[in-house]
């Protein structure tokens, strides 16, 4: 059974950048990197965080690899799964850290070990670059008309992995350096009051290393290490970052994620959670074996040191300090069936069968001996035949240019089978040959350097632990000359309890404070979100027609939506647009003017403000008809009064537009009313009309 470990934690500090100098801020986090030790000043108390490994503004970008990133490549080498992940805020330095340190000298690394290798093993190296954009898988290597949202897909053997991605034979640096720029030009970045650089999303490179070795027995075993780079987007807080539209979309997305990340690390550490909310964002999904399963993980936890960002810091230290407790279980990827070198020698395997079948001597002598028989016997037959069987002279000559365009064949396929293995070949990289003499040398010293490095950091944490342990142990072997001594010993050591009790009690303050910020920032993030979606609400109320924005609905409530569980999505089936439903073609007598439309829709222009009245709809609907009133609405003294002042109305020239909310129920409508000079009006034509003589009286 293999041997748990937990995930070691790095914490490095930038120094001030130049806005933070300008405006004054002070330095608030200090790094003691021979202690292991952040110390951060937050308002009148002193915090301080122990991790595996801290670095200042001062520390290289070599130095920060060789201590964190080089043990987890090693291990990859050797067939492990490997995982380097940077956390924290926007702009507090991880692009800088993974694309300035660890991805480049990891690259050297790789081929540093496999030009010192033996000449017997054989290696294939295979790299792909994706990320999580607003959620949605993308491919960074496909073109830009090919980069479709890709699918997670689980299996027993592969675990966790992106279906579709691309993946990209790379034989030395500077080829998987290629892929790498290659990919970063498609990377989705943005400007923000933080950073004027900041990552929108989530990018992982993958680098795959397959390696044949041979034992002394001539047996072959193939070991797979795969290594993920991750470089995380920083968490984001409105009010610093200003963020608004697409960019407040994105930053809910990255604080999504990055919440759902620290759930899983609460539930990792908790021990008595039942369930672990992997599959709550596609990042956490991806990290499921970094985090908690059979990979060596590293996290590289970075922050700025100033003032301002003291809460931001301060979260950040917290988070990486609960990391420290998840435990993993690596093992080793021996003879996997998935290996795509195995593949590669077998396909080689078999066409240097074919070819020695093909090249044998018995094979060369066949076909020769057939060839010349044939002669032997076409060619008397072609002298001794008369001059007037030129039919059968002719098949004879055929039969001949027919044996020989075969032998042709032969060889033409013999020279494609050459050169298909001469290309499966350089496919594979010979441990030892990639390199010249100076280069080897060059990488052995960084190899050297590398195991002085990791040494230096082995002795200073067995340095740290035994001091602990005898700080410890005096603690229990003490001893007193009188009870004086004793009580004055024991007083220390309860102040010193009651000052971590203190410490305590504080740390559940600000972190209660912590969660109160949080909130309002998600509260506020909410009342955002929830403009924009009025917006699109009032739009789609505006121009579609209700019956028709019902079909967008779920399809138990008789809409069209349909939820595709391995998207996590809503989907809409395509809109029909053949025959019948697509927009007639005006006629030539219609000029410019509107299409058909009905009396009832005429009215609404007049009456409503709504667009949809005043423009004419996408795709040709039916005809709006007038809502039929039912005998007890018609019947309804409101309706019948309503009635009588339009028909009052009518008859009147003289009227003014004034808004009634009488006509219809729960809509602000406008209809026409006559003025108080028309009521005279009416009173006038009805003196007139009793004034006139009728029939009768004529």
């Amino acid at each position: 059974m293999s041997k748990s470990e937990t995930i070691k934690v790095a914490f490095r500090l930038r120094p001030l950048n130049s806005t933070e100098k300008q405006a004054g801020h002070k330095v608030c986090c200090v790094a003691h990197e021979d202690e292991g030790v952040i110390e951060m000043q937050y308002g009148d108390s002193c915090k301080q965080f122990t991790f595996d490994a801290v670095f200042n503004e001062s520390s290289s970008q070599r130095r920060i690899y060789d201590v964190c990133a080089a043990p987890v490549v090693q291990s990859v080498l050797e067939g492990f799964n490997g995982t380097v992940f940077a956390y924290g805020q926007t702009g507090a330095g991880k692009t800088h850290t993974m694309e300035g340190s660890i991805i480049p000298n990891t690259f050297e690394h790789i081929f540093d070990h496999i030009a010192l290798n033996s000449a017997n093993d054989r290696y294939l190296v295979h790299a792909s670059y994706f990320e999580i954009y607003n959620e949605e898988i993308r491919d960074l290597l496909a073109a830009k008309a090919q980069q479709n949202s890709l699918e997670l897909r689980e299996s027993a053997d592969a675990g966790v992995y992106v279906q579709g991605l691309t993946s990209t034979l790379v034989k030395s640096v500077s080829e998987i350096d290629n892929v790498l720029q290659r990919g970063k030009k498609n990377r989705s970045v943005g400007s923000t009051l933080m950073n004027s650089q900041s990552s929108r999303s989530h990018s992982i490179f993958s680098i795959v290393v397959e390696c044949c070795t041979t034992d002394e027995n001539n047996n072959e075993h193939i070991h797979v290490g795969k290594l993920n780079l991750v470089d995380l987007a920083g968490s984001e807080r409105q009010s610093k970052t200003g963020a608004t539209g697409e960019r407040l979309k994105e930053a809910t997305k990255i604080n999504l994620s990055l919440s759902a990340l620290g759930n899983v690390i609460s539930a990792l550490v908790d021990g008595k959670a039942h369930h672990i909310p992997y599959r709550d964002s596609k990042l956490t999904r991806i990290l499921q074996d970094s985090l908690g399963g059979n990979t060596k993980t590293v996290m590289l936890a970075n922050a700025g040191p100033a003032d301002c960002n003291n809460d931001e810091s301060l979260s950040t230290l917290r988070y990486a300090n609960r990391a420290k407790n998840i435990k993993n279980r690596p093992v080793i990827n021996e003879d996997p069936k998935d290996a795509l070198l195995r593949g590669y020698q077998e396909e080689i395997a078999r066409l240097k069968e074919r070819l020695a079948r093909m090249s044998s001597p018995e094979a060369e002598q066949r076909s020769t001996d057939v060839a010349n028989s044939a002669a032997e016997v076409s060619l008397p037959k072609i002298k001794e035949e008369p001059s007037n069987r030129h039919d059968e002279r002719a098949s004879l000559q055929k039969k001949l240019e027919e044996e020989q365009n075969a032998r042709m064949e032969t060889e033409r396929e013999r020279r494609e089978l050459q050169q298909h293995l001469v290309e499966m070949e350089a496919k594979l990289i010979v441990g030892g040959e990639i390199a010249s003499n100076a280069t080897k040398q060059e990488a052995a010293l960084r190899k050297a350097n590398q195991e002085l490095i990791a040494k230096r950091e082995s002795e200073l944490l067995l340095t740290r632990r035994m001091n602990e342990q005898e700080e410890e142990k005096l603690g229990l072997e003490e001893r007193y000359r009188d009870v004086s001594e004793e009580i004055a010993v024991k007083t220390q050591k309860l102040k010193k309890v009651w000052a971590k009790y203190q410490q305590a009690k504080s740390e559940i303050k600000d972190m209660e404070q912590e969660a109160l910020r949080e909130q309002t920032e998600m509260l506020d993030t909410i009342r955002e979100l929830n403009k924009q979606l009025k917006l699109k609400e009032f739009v789609i109320s505006s121009f579609i027609p209700p019956r028709y924005a019902l079909l967008y609905d779920d399809v138990d409530q008789g809409g069209r939506a349909v939820w595709d569980e391995a998207r996590e999505t809503w989907t809409l089936p395509a809109l029909n647009t053949r025959r019948g439903n697509r927009l007639r073609e005006r006629q030539a007598s219609d000029g410019i003017g509107r299409r058909p439309e009905t009396e009832f829709s005429r009215e609404m222009k007049i009456v409503d403000s709504n667009p949809r009245w005043r423009s004419e709809d996408i795709v040709d609907l039916d005809l709006v008809m007038p809502v039929r009133k039912s005998p007890a609405a018609r019947d309804d003294p409101n309706t019948i009064d309503a009635i009588a002042a339009i028909l009052a109305m009518s008859m009147d020239d003289e009227i003014e537009e004034l808004p009634l909310n009488e006509i219809r129920e729960n809509r602000q409508k406008k209809y026409l009313k006559a003025g108080s000079s028309s009521k005279q009006k009416q009173r006038r034509r009805k003196d007139k009309a009793k004034s006139r003589p009728t029939t009768a009286s004529l």
